[in-house]
């Protein structure tokens, strides 16, 4: 069986078949998928999401492009929607120094208010973090030993960066770019660091693996990810997908 850690089913993009897709993800091999939130309006619709569909959880939390008109009101929103036993973490949370809008202090001043919340809710939290490596790391060093737990998405560092994330017990998000021609990091990152700190996410409707590239994602493509881990760690498909499936259970504190 297969865990989807990183997905936006709640995105436009599905607008026309997201209850086909969903319904047949079981037949495919994935039981358990987790909805993340990119905005306040996702965060919501990612809560009909879960109280729709069985083995559909979600994580809630504002995107770093999407918190300059975060108030102090939305974080009591999240707060109320954070307490849904369905609800497993907060995110998706971070810093996107790429695109600079908004500033950095105004990101980095609502990354570090929803890390307080999952301190506050006991949550583990799902990192967005692009073109910001050191205040990421160093952001999250801090709040080692708070924090319940943290999967970096779409990991895109360095394997000896994922290596000290490692060492505070965070898991390591590892999406599509793995199969990428040009992801010398990121396979140098899953060759090196052992499975059991690995967990497997599409981020779809983005980041479409190889050999699907440019076209919209969906879970379904998780078997091209989970395929090139296990070529890279001389793993069987099976291996990957038990373990990645195991490792995801027990961050999300999901009970079989």
């Amino acid at each position: 069986m297969i865990f989807e850690t990183h997905v936006h089913f709640d995105d436009e993009a599905f607008d026309e078949d997201r209850d086909e897709i969903i319904s047949s993800l079981k037949e495919n091999n994935i039981d358990k998928i987790v909805n993340v939130g990119a905005s306040m309006q996702s965060t919501r619709s990612s809560y009909e999401l879960i109280n729709k569909f069985k083995d559909f959880y979600m994580a809630a939390g504002v995107h770093p492009n999407e918190v300059l008109d975060l108030t102090e009101k939305d974080m009591d929103e999240l707060r109320e929607i954070s307490k849904h036993e369905k609800v497993v973490a907060i995110g998706e949370i971070g810093l996107e120094y790429h695109y600079l809008e908004p500033d950095k202090e105004i990101q980095k001043k609502w990354f570090l208010r929803q890390l307080d919340l999952a301190v506050e809710l006991n949550l583990p939290v799902i990192i967005h973090s692009r073109d910001a490596a050191l205040e990421t790391f160093e952001i999250m060093k801090a709040y080692h030993g708070k924090i319940k737990g943290a999967i970096i998405h779409c990991y895109s560092y360095s394997k000896e960066l994922a290596r000290e994330y490692i060492n505070m017990g965070y898991l390591i998000g590892v999406g599509g770019v793995v199969t990428f021609k040009n992801a010398k990091k990121l396979v140098e990152t899953v060759e090196e660091i052992p499975i059991e700190n690995i967990v497997v996410e599409t981020d779809a409707p983005y980041m479409s693996p190889e050999p699907l590239r440019g076209r919209r994602n969906s879970s379904l493509n998780l078997k091209y990810i989970i395929k090139k881990i296990a070529e890279l760690k001389g793993l069987s498909e099976e291996e990957v997908e038990n373990k990645t499936y195991e490792n995801a259970m027990k961050f999300f504190d999901i009970k079989a």
